[in-house]
């Protein structure tokens, strides 16, 4: 693979828990090249959501190293952490974090405004419109359904056109069919600002749709049934 975008080599974390240390991955090595669109399946509590919060750098890895970019997310404080996210990276999760208190446009803004973009309202207008939101840019989440705000969501993640876009379990809280309209604009968005996309899921359709599927199971890659 000709220079990958993500490279993981024996990545490892652990957490402390009730009963002592607990080993969540152990020993990940991993390629993903850039414009690939990755799935991460297996059971609950083998590690998916963890190993994309460590590619995203929301977790400091143990032990090993985790390179985006060419850049070694382990060297990195929180505030290098923060910063490389926002000029790089999208990120999506199951939960929607919008800010309560802000429209749907200003919750698409506000990561263009904090990175310095002179039209962040323009952009983020855009891309509303492009999710299917452009009639809905004045009003509240709690105004809005599941599946508009995770509509919301995914603009706010797309909006700085990020090279690598990560998504945990984007349509978990939502019915099947509003899901699958969502995974088929994830998939739009990437389309449109080739972006590499790593995918967290339960739902097989949906790893389907990936150029490859990566099984975990207790916290390493179960390579008996990795797809390709």
């Amino acid at each position: 693979m000709p220079d990958p975008i993500i490279s993981l080599r024996d990545a490892r974390l652990t957490l402390d828990g009730n009963a002592g240390q607990v080993e969540i991955l152990r020993g990940i090595s991993l390629d993903v090249a850039r414009g690939e669109t990755l799935g991460l399946v297996g059971p609950s509590g083998s590690g998916k959501s963890s190993l994309l919060m460590l590619l995203g750098g929301l977790e400091q890895a143990t032990s090993g190293r985790i390179s985006v970019l060419g850049r070694d997310l382990t060297t990195m404080d929180e505030d290098q952490l923060a910063r490389f996210r926002r000029d790089h990276m999208g990120v999506v999760f199951q939960s929607f974090h919008l800010l309560p208190t802000m429209t749907a446009l200003e919750n698409v803004a506000i990561p263009l405004e904090l990175a310095g973009v002179n039209d962040a309202f323009d952009r983020a207008r855009q891309e509303l419109e492009a999710v299917g939101l452009g009639a809905r840019i004045g009003h509240y989440p709690a105004q809005l359904s599941g599946g508009e705000q995770q509509r919301v969501a995914l603009a706010r993640a797309a909006a700085p056109r990020p090279e690598i876009l990560l998504a945990d379990e984007p349509t978990g809280n939502l019915d099947g069919t509003t899901g699958t309209a969502i995974m088929d604009l994830l998939m739009g968005l990437r389309d449109r600002h080739g972006s590499t996309l790593v995918l967290v899921t339960h739902a097989p359709e949906l790893a389907a749709r990936c150029d490859r599927i990566i099984r975990l199971r207790d916290g390493q890659l179960d390579l008996s049934e990795v797809a390709a």
